[in-house]
């Protein structure tokens, strides 16, 4: 069946993109050949907005063994062991069918991280809703929830970190960002790049169906108003399936059978096979007829665009197929050699004894389009003049609880605890810190790893916004006593075909380069996820930053929980009183203008790396990153982490008590010092010109804030812990 332009827009190309097509391949495509142009040429295959803003990225450093361009990213965490890496969105799945939506975006992260010889230690996530009063955010909460835990729970790979927000723009678009991290020995990582002519294509895991067809073409669009016939687009996944896929493939890795290996993720055998032929600048051949269904009569086009899940496809070494078969038979799962390796650099499809399909590989790849979109630049906000009579009138305890109850601050226990988080033995600081933190098994080593993002600091400003969300995740990681080596991106945007949404993506990604280059903290993977958005009304940008460091000796990480009445408590870095964009100004004043807490990245590295030399000497109790709500919302969590009181007394400052408790200036700390440490801690802070504020004593009971005000930890605890759990009755 030929096409032609109306097909080809239903397919979400554009009139121009077809006519490329056909003038790259000299003729009109059948319906199949279009349907795999539709799904490699789509923004979330492509990039073909983002890639041209993505390469200034800095993406090498000294750990970095592999960055941007495979599966996942890896870096060399010492004595031969290497961590790989990377988080992926799962947006319009999760709004449309959030429990499989959810699932399948960790199944599908796993994936990218076995597939390169790693075994899956960690899950993170970042996750997003609308406010809490919209009629659908409550079973979008509860759907997503269930989704990943019952996903990573059945694999057994502990979920030990994440975040979750609510904001009105994702009412319409909610956000599900996966991250997963793996183990694995240096020399035995696998690789996508095909190699070698006339080897074995293996197709290897579950049945192929018609679940996801036009997923990753579906991910590349904005909702309607007919979003719910969307569903079939929507993967399932089987989490039991995917943990025999997990065995079988490492029990083949650890011998030398495996020429190359790829998840079929988005777009399905279409990409997984192009993706390794342009990767090894070869062909592959590929018999239809071969590749194992579990519904009758599907067409070439059906079985090409498939998402269906727990699947790979991999380049054997030539004689190795009875050895791999004998292993994927052993856990129960569908081997089919279905293909070869050619030197034609086309991708060939034959069905029924014919050829269905041909296309020049690097049609595919190397010639999809790539657009410079016009972009509007941000302009700094002018900061807001906020009435210091109207602060001073404040009662700072009403303030403090309705900061500590409200839905972004809240603990978020009701989440955390439907994931296990200790499967594995490994896990050593569990959900609710800074990091999450597993120990490398069998050794003194750990891995630190946290999830951010700052969808309002972007917003007002996504520069400043993209360089904060970066710095953050820096600050989690050297609050738990952590090295940070490098980060993965999920660039979570509005339609790239508007100027503004566009800005904010260019913006924010200059941002997040900006900060990576000069923390020499590498960008190693990633994923963009534009068209959030429904009708015209798109999300705020959203960028989620996934950091990852290293704690040489576990012994010596750090927890935020005050521990020990008598110990002081610092505050690191200087607060200048920046309330503008603050979660204060938003809950408490009703002020959503304003530019948001200015990133001094000289401050950023100095701070953190004096801390990091501190915590190494052992003068560091407990430490606690201050960033949404300010200090005394993070000294607040370090008391009932603790259930430890402090007495607080502010310095003498220009600005009054409102201002210094709840301002968010970045680059600060909450450090806990024993009284004998004191004095060396102040000389190593001097020493290296960082600023610090002795700001209380830890006692027994209550906040008691300035001598005047009193707050009892079982107080605290309730403000904090009430509103979700209430929220999900």
């Amino acid at each position: 069946m030929l096409v032609n332009e109306k097909i080809a827009i239903e397919h979400g190309l554009k009139s121009d993109e077809y006519k490329k097509i056909c003038k790259l391949l000299k003729r009109i495509p059948n319906f199949t050949e279009l349907g795999i142009f539709s799904a490699m040429w789509n923004e979330h295959c492509s990039y073909k907005s983002s890639r041209i803003h993505l390469k200034k990225l800095p993406t090498k450093g000294k750990n970095v063994i592999q960055g941007p361009g495979e599966n996942a990213g890896i870096i060399d965490v010492d004595d031969g062991d290497a961590i790989v890496f990377k988080i992926e969105s799962h947006n319009h799945p999760s709004f449309i069918e959030p429990y499989q939506g959810a699932a399948t975006g960790v199944g599908g992260i796993m994936r990218d991280v076995f597939t390169m010889g790693a075994r899956p230690i960690a899950n993170l996530n970042s996750i997003h809703f609308g406010s809490p009063q919209h009629k659908k955010t409550k079973n979008l909460l509860r759907g997503v929830v269930h989704g990943i835990g019952g996903y990573g729970n059945c694999m057994g790979v502990p979920t030990v970190g994440g975040q979750t927000s609510f904001d009105s723009s994702y009412n319409g678009n909610i956000l599900v960002n996966a991250m997963t991290l793996g183990l694995v020995k240096k020399n035995k990582i696998f690789y996508s790049k095909a190699a070698g002519l006339n080897k074995p294509v293996i197709y290897v895991g579950s049945k192929t169906g018609r679940d996801g067809i036009h997923g990753a073409s579906m991910a590349s669009a904005s909702f309607d108003d007919k979003i719910e016939e969307k569903k079939p687009t929507v993967q399932v996944g089987d989490p039991f399936t995917e943990k025999l896929l997990l065995e079988a493939c490492l029990e083949l890795m650890a011998g030398d059978s495996i020429i190359a290996i790829q998840d079929m993720g988005a777009a399905g055998l279409t990409s997984s096979s192009i993706e390794m032929a342009s990767k090894g600048n070869l062909g592959i051949e590929i018999d239809l007829n071969k590749v194992p269904c579990r519904e009758t009569k599907m067409t070439p086009y059906e079985i090409m665009l498939s998402e269906s899940q727990e699947r790979m496809l991999i380049v054997l070494e030539n004689g190795k197929e009875e050895l791999a078969k004998k292993i994927f038979d052993k856990w129960n799962l569908d081997f089919a050699v279905i293909g070869k390796t050619t030197n034609t650099k086309n991708i060939e499809l034959f069905f029924d004894k014919k050829q269905v399909a041909k296309i020049p590989v690097n049609t595919l790849v190397e010639n999809s389009p790539m657009y410079d979109r016009k972009w509007k630049k941000s302009k700094l906000p002018k900061k807001i003049k906020f009435e210091k009579s109207k602060l001073k009138n404040l009662k700072i305890l009403q303030v403090l609880k309705k900061v500590l109850s409200s839905p972004n601050i809240c603990n978020k226990e009701w989440i955390w605890r439907q994931y296990d988080h200790t499967v594995m033995g490994d896990t050593i600081q569990k959900p609710g810190g800074d990091s999450g933190v597993v120990r490398i098994h069998g050794t003194d080593k750990a891995v630190a790893a946290t999830v951010d993002s700052s969808a309002t600091y972007c917003w007002a400003h996504p520069l400043t916004g993209g360089k904060q969300v970066v710095c953050e995740t820096w600050r989690n990681l050297i609050s738990v006593g952590a090295k940070p080596i490098a980060i993965t991106n999920c660039l979570n945007f509005g339609s790239p075909e508007k100027e503004e949404n566009m800005g904010e993506f260019v913006e924010c990604v200059q941002g997040i380069g900006e900060a990576c280059k000069y923390l020499e903290y590498p960008v190693v993977s990633g994923n963009v996820s534009f068209y959030n958005q429904t009708k015209e009304i798109g999300i705020k940008p959203t960028p989620a930053i996934g950091g990852v460091g290293l704690i040489k000796n576990y012994k010596k990480m750090i927890t935020m929980n005050f521990k020990e009445a008598g110990n002081q408590v610092l505050v690191i870095g200087k607060t200048e009183g920046h309330i503008d964009q603050s979660l204060f100004a938003r809950l408490v004043l009703d002020e959503k203008n304003g530019p948001p807490p200015e990133v001094n990245l000289f401050n950023e590295k100095n701070n953190g790396e004096t801390l990091l030399n501190l915590i190494e000497k052992n003068y560091i109790k407990s430490a606690h990153d201050v960033s949404l709500g300010g200090i005394i919302t993070a000294i607040s969590k370090m008391c009932i982490k603790g259930n430890k009181g402090i007495e607080l007394t502010i310095p003498k400052f220009l600005i009054n008590e409102i201002e210094y408790f709840f301002a968010e200036d970045q680059g600060r700390y909450l450090i806990e010092v024993s009284k004998e440490d004191l004095k060396n801690v102040i000389k190593i802070l001097d020493k290296n010109s960082v600023h610090y504020d002795l700001i209380g004593k830890i006692i027994d009971n209550d906040m008691i804030i300035n001598q005047k005000t009193k707050v009892t930890i079982d107080e605290l605890k309730s403000y904090n812990t009430n509103w979700l759990k209430e929220y999900m009755v």
